[in-house]
């Protein structure tokens, strides 16, 4: 992941796959109902746009990028929910544009960052491609809650393979921020992609095992789906317990979804 170019490809087109939904829809579907408690379409992408902002200011201003952090700090709980509801009392033409004209700032700022740099991050700093991936994880999971909402099916992609990526990078995390001590031992992942491909993360030989459709995982990390309506298998105590608790974002454990009613 030396070079983000590829990654940034992806977040570039990411977005624009989402683009296309939200673009055409008349104005009363972006108050529509998602399944994140209170979030409409527009508090959806009015976050989008907002972390963009942010990952902008913290790439061309890093000072003043931490000094938001610091008020962020402050308020943990509240401050995500603040910038969502904020952009989505504009009109929905105006964060329409706002979020595009955002997003191409950003990847204009990170494509000609320099090289090696770290950038300041609500958690540790990030390298660019580091940054271009938790905005690809960030724009596909919250385009599942729109898609969700809108009773649209996506079609997986190889670019999922990010956000499975952020997803194993985050294992222990998704441990420790729950209070309980991570495993010491490295677990093998095996995820077949959209096209059959196989990805995989960990020593072949490990005792403990996840597997699974790439798409499954992802929608597990970002807790866009419950553990049991998805086809993620687990072998080992320590494998089984993450599957529960995986999370692929920073911030407070999440509550996750309930399973489908229809099981």
């Amino acid at each position: 992941m030396s070079d983000a170019s590829a990654v940034l490809d992806d977040l570039r087109a990411e977005s624009a796959e989402l683009d296309l939904i939200v673009g055409g829809p008349s104005p009363a579907v972006w108050a529509s109902a998602t399944p994140a408690p209170r979030w409409t379409v527009a508090h959806q992408i009015a976050h989008l746009a907002w972390t963009d902002r942010a990952a902008l200011l913290s790439v061309t201003d890093p000072e003043a990028f931490r000094a938001e952090a610091e008020r962020a700090a402050a308020d943990p709980g509240g401050f995500v929910d603040r910038g969502a509801d904020e952009g989505a009392r504009l009109a929905p033409d105006v964060l329409l544009a706002g979020w595009r004209e955002g997003r191409d700032r950003l990847q204009e700022a990170l494509r000609s960052a320099p090289p090696g740099g770290r950038h300041p991050w609500y958690g540790p700093p990030m390298s660019v491609a580091s940054m271009a991936t938790g905005r690809l994880m960030e724009t596909w999971a919250h385009g599942q809650d729109i898609a969700d909402a809108l009773g649209i099916v996506r079609e997986p992609t190889t670019r999922l393979r990010h956000v499975a990526r952020i997803g194993v990078r985050a294992r222990d995390y998704a441990f420790l921020v729950r209070g309980i001590e991570a495993p010491t031992e490295e677990f093998r992942v095996e995820l077949i992609g959209p096209t059959g491909e196989l990805t995989t993360y960990g020593p072949e030989g490990a005792g403990q095992r996840v597997t699974g459709p790439l798409y499954d995982f992802c929608l597990l990390v970002t807790q866009r789906a419950h553990r049991d309506d998805l086809a993620v298998r687990a072998t080992g105590a320590d494998a089984d317990r993450w599957l529960d608790i995986a999370q692929a974002f920073a911030g407070p454990a999440g509550p996750g979804r309930p399973r489908r009613a229809d099981r």
